[in-house]
């Protein structure tokens, strides 16, 4: 009797394939301003890429992520500031033939009632479904790997009420790959989602003249997550500096932290 192991491999990111013949063609991440009483309509664009049919199945989960790299899916009202209950899918499953594509639709219903302005979010997981052929001919082990989409549905509320908090968790520099990497934990303890980005000014501990600006790519932060944002410092000789690092969201709200850095040969 073959025993079935399957290993899930979650997308949160556009684009990225890992063999899979289910492709999300339009985004992974769907950000809506919202007013109460208002319905607001989307879709999920879906590629089977494969030379043969594909099920798949879409449900609903809670969502978070943190800087150490963990990511929490769990099931809906985990997190307090969902809005599985706003969002309703046309259908939970769709049998795509040899490289089709359709649209799976959903609606986004705010609620009348006053709810407290900032972000409201979850995730739509696009996974397809394996047909499981149970066989005694072998013994063993199957290993399968799925990989699933989770395409965050982010509504903000009264927006403009809220700005975002950013935290700076942790500063450390880890060698990879030969490289020195600065990693920058940065938390969003506000109420809405922003997308910051972290620059680094690095000046000469003695003379304190500037020898370097680093600059990280913009990151979607949702309220209470925390992300790594790395920044490459290789071309910084080994020495202990001064650094004042820098998050700035897109509406250029800044938060700052002085920090000591020592980069070293090893």
């Amino acid at each position: 009797m073959i025993k079935r192991i399957s290993f899930f491999t979650f997308l949160i990111l556009p684009f990225v394939f890992l063999h899979a013949s289910i492709v999300v063609l339009n985004g992974l991440t769907h950000n809506y301003k919202v007013e109460n009483g208002q319905v607001y309509k989307g879709k999920i664009a879906i590629e089977n890429t494969a030379n043969k049919p594909q099920n798949v199945k879409l449900f609903l989960q809670d969502f978070a992520y943190h800087a150490d790299g963990t990511i929490n899916y769990t099931t809906p009202h985990t997190n307090e500031r969902t809005n599985t209950d706003w969002i309703k899918l046309n259908t939970n499953f769709i049998t795509l033939k040899a490289k089709e594509k359709t649209e799976v639709y959903y609606e986004i219903t705010i609620p009348n009632q006053a709810i407290n302005p900032g972000s409201y979010w979850s995730v739509i997981i696009v996974e397809p479904v394996e047909d499981i052929k149970p066989t005694d001919s072998k013994q063993g082990v199957n290993i399968t790997s799925i990989v699933r989409y989770a395409i965050q549905v982010i509504t903000d509320y009264d927006s403009e009420k809220v700005k975002p908090d950013l935290k700076f968790e942790s500063v450390k520099i880890d060698k990879e790959e030969g490289k020195q990497i600065l990693k920058i934990a940065i938390a969003n303890k506000g109420e809405i989602y922003c997308k910051p980005f972290a620059s680094i000014e690095i000046y000469n501990k003695k003379s304190g003249q500037k020898v370097g600006t680093f600059s990280t790519q913009a990151m979607g932060l949702l309220p209470t997550t925390s992300k790594s944002f790395p920044i490459d410092i290789s071309k910084m000789p080994p020495d202990k500096y001064n650094a004042v690092i820098i998050a700035t969201d897109e509406d250029e709200n800044a938060f700052a932290l002085n920090v000591e850095l020592e980069v070293k040969n090893d």
